[in-house]
Formats: C-alpha cells, sequence, structure tokens
C-alpha cells in the first residue's frame, strides 16, 4: 500500500463563503478507506448507477487493479463529501487517466452532489491532474447525462467526444402494456410464448445475499453451457471475473441495488438473470440458461418478464437492455441512446490527447467502412458464386 499522503487544495473562496477542498488519494485502498462517505454521496447523486457503488468499486479494483495505480478525486463542501471520481493510470507510452471497469461496464460516470453539482464540478475539473503535455483522462461509456458530463463542460483544456456503444432502454410498464409498443402479428406470438412459459411451470425464486456465491456460480455455468457453441466472452472464463462478480452481486443484493432471479424446471436449475437496479432504471447485466431450455421455451421472454416484473415492483421507470443490438432486444422496439467516450488533455500542447484522439476517429472509421461496405461486399461475392 501507497504511504504518499493526500494531496489537498482548493479554488479561492470568500470569507464567510463555503470552504471548498479537493484531494488525490493514491493508496491502494482507498476506496475501501472511504466506502461510507461514497455511498451516502451515491444517494445524493441522481445520475448515479450501480457501477458507482462503492461495493462494485472496490471489488473491481481488488481483482484488476495493479499496486501503484489507483487514483481517486475528492471534494468536500465544509468537509462534507460532495464529489468523488475513481481513476486507473494507464501504463505505455500513451498512458494517462482511464476510468475502473475496463470491458465489464456499461457505464462509467463520477459523483456529484446534486445540491451543488456545478460548483462541484468545477471543483472537480480544476483539481484534475492533467498539466503536462503527455496527461489525458479517457472515460468510455458515458451516458450523456451523466455527473461526468458537467466536468467535461467545466474543462478548459483539449477536450473530445465521441459516440460509443449504443444502449437501448423500455419503459418499465406491465408486459400487456409494453406489448402495445410492437406491432400486432409480433405482439400475438409474444403472449402465445408467454402463455407457454405460465403453462411450463417455470418457478421464479429471487435470491437473498446469502445465497448468491451459489447462485452465481450456476449462473456462470449456465452461461458458459448457452455460448459453448458460439465463443464465450473469453473474461467471463476468468477466475477473478468470477470473484469480482461475487464480491459486487452479494453487496448490490444485500443493499436492494442487485437482484438475481433463479428459475426452476422439474426440479433443475435451467437459468439465472441478474438484474442491476438504480432509482432511474433497472438493467439487465448478465444470464445464464440451460441450452436445452431454448427447444422448449422463450429464453428471452422468460428472464425479461420477471426482471419486468422486478423492476415496476420497485416504481423504477425504465428498464436498460445496456449495452448491445442483439436480436431478442429488437423484438420490444426499445428507445436507442449511445454513450459517449470523452477524451480530457491539458490546456496548451496536448500531443498525447491529440494522438488519442485521432487513434479514435481512425478506428471509428475503419468501423464504420467495415459496418456499411461489408454486408455489401458478402451479398456481391454470394451472388457471384450462385451466377
Amino acid at each position: 500500500m501507497s504511504t504518499e499522503a493526500p494531496v489537498t487544495a482548493g479554488l479561492p473562496t470568500q470569507a464567510g463563503a463555503p470552504r471548498w477542498t479537493t484531494e488525490l488519494r493514491r493508496e491502494d485502498d482507498a476506496l475501501d478507506l472511504l466506502t461510507e462517505e461514497w455511498d451516502d454521496l451515491v444517494t445524493r447523486c441522481r445520475t448515479a448507477t450501480f457501477f458507482q457503488a462503492a461495493v462494485w468499486q472496490r471489488s473491481w479494483w481488488r481483482q484488476y487493479g495493479r499496486p501503484g495505480e489507483l487514483l481517486v478525486l475528492l471534494v468536500r463542501r465544509n468537509g462534507r463529501l460532495v464529489g468523488a471520481g475513481a481513476f486507473r493510470r494507464r501504463r505505455g507510452p500513451l498512458g494517462g487517466l482511464s476510468g475502473l471497469g475496463d470491458g465489464l461496464i456499461d457505464f462509467t460516470d463520477i459523483l456529484l452532489d446534486d445540491s451543488c453539482a456545478d460548483r462541484a464540478a468545477a471543483e472537480f475539473a480544476a483539481a484534475l491532474p492533467l498539466t503536462r503535455p503527455w496527461h489525458t483522462l479517457e472515460l468510455r461509456e458515458v451516458r450523456p447525462e451523466a455527473a461526468v458530463q458537467r466536468v467535461f463542460e467545466q474543462w478548459r483544456g483539449r477536450r473530445s467526444r465521441f459516440a460509443d456503444s449504443l444502449c437501448q432502454y423500455l419503459p418499465a410498464v406491465p408486459m400487456e402494456e409494453l406489448l402495445k409498443r410492437v406491432p400486432g402479428k409480433t405482439a400475438q406470438r409474444s403472449r402465445v410464448k408467454l402463455r407457454k412459459i405460465a403453462e411450463a411451470g417455470v418457478e421464479v425464486r429471487p435470491t437473498p445475499p446469502e445465497e448468491v456465491p451459489e447462485a452465481v456460480a450456476g449462473l456462470l455455468r449456465l452461461h458458459f453451457l448457452q455460448w459453448r457453441e458460439r465463443g464465450v466472452t473469453a473474461e467471463h472464463r476468468t477466475e477473478r471475473f468470477a470473484r469480482h462478480l461475487v464480491e459486487s452481486t452479494t453487496g448490490l443484493v444485500a443493499t436492494g441495488r442487485a437482484a438475481v432471479h433463479q428459475y426452476w424446471l422439474d426440479g433443475e436449475l435451467v437459468a439465472v438473470n441478474l438484474l442491476l437496479l438504480c432509482p432511474s432504471f433497472g438493467g439487465l447485466y448478465l444470464y445464464g440458461a440451460h441450452p436445452e431450455l431454448r427447444e422448449r421455451l422463450d429464453i428471452a421472454g422468460l428472464l425479461f418478464g420477471a426482471a419486468l416484473d422486478e423492476t415496476v415492483g420497485a416504481g423504477i421507470p425504465v428498464l436498460s437492455l445496456l449495452r448491445g443490438q442483439e436480436p431478442y432486444k429488437q423484438r420490444w422496439r426499445p428507445d436507442r441512446l449511445p454513450n459517449q467516450r470523452l477524451l480530457f488533455g491539458p490546456r496548451g500542447p496536448a500531443p498525447a490527447a491529440a494522438a488519442r484522439a485521432g487513434s479514435v476517429r481512425a478506428r471509428q472509421a475503419a468501423v464504420h467502412v467495415l459496418r456499411t461496405r461489408l454486408p455489401r461486399l458478402k451479398e456481391a461475392l454470394a451472388a457471384r458464386r450462385r451466377s
């Protein structure tokens, strides 16, 4: 653990005005030491998601972080925490800072107290340690309404904004009302599938915190079975991911910020679904289902129905399908909203930020070409083979 003392600073304040201070914490256990304050701030930040909860951030850092790479920026108003963000110092010639989470996180953000969000954002921006030409901060998967967008607007150095992954959302309403969004024939087929699920006798069981480790083990086992013919995400097979998922999910379930649904049929566990919850939306994060179940029932309807009921019952207005455009999501005609990728660089010369921005533009241009031209090329080659 680093023994370096926190760096404290702050913008000037007038006599009698609130006292604003900022800290840069670099201890490897900084997130553990801040848990209580951190989660208290989560309750005062309307844009906070489950990924910003202390238990998720701490769990991810324990499994994926490296000693000496953690940087936590704190903003205080009269000693009370009103702004917080955790970052990872990247290695390499274009290192810089990034958010925690890598590819496992669907929404990156910081925390700002709603009662003083603009001033807290200004203090946060002033304290970001981006002063050298090679300094950068890159944040992936940022929602358009995220708290860190306020910091981005306050930033006076180089800054760039790009589109990132597409996320999809549905209103959290009873299933019959949701089916009004889809064409008549599709809605009718869905009703038939839902009746078949109800008649099959599948039992949906909620999972208490003490049973989460066993349920997560079942989720991952079924997830591997489900994708064995098509290739499972490599990281999902690692021990560190399993440890992270168990620790974070147990803590989130214990605080009402997640629900794990187990599906039993004829005495056998056939599916497990992990639903993440925050006041503004619920999110379908990860599921596993036995491949033989697909031959009997509509898996998407089975899992989606319980998640929708949970979200509606909690009074949460929106159900997010998170990242991805899988076909099973499209049947519900979801609303689409892309995340964003934010890049911060220092004032003045910023070659590292310029190079990273150029790299992002080049990759996005290449992806666009592949998505727009490759399908037509495949069609042309197929037509040529048929002629």
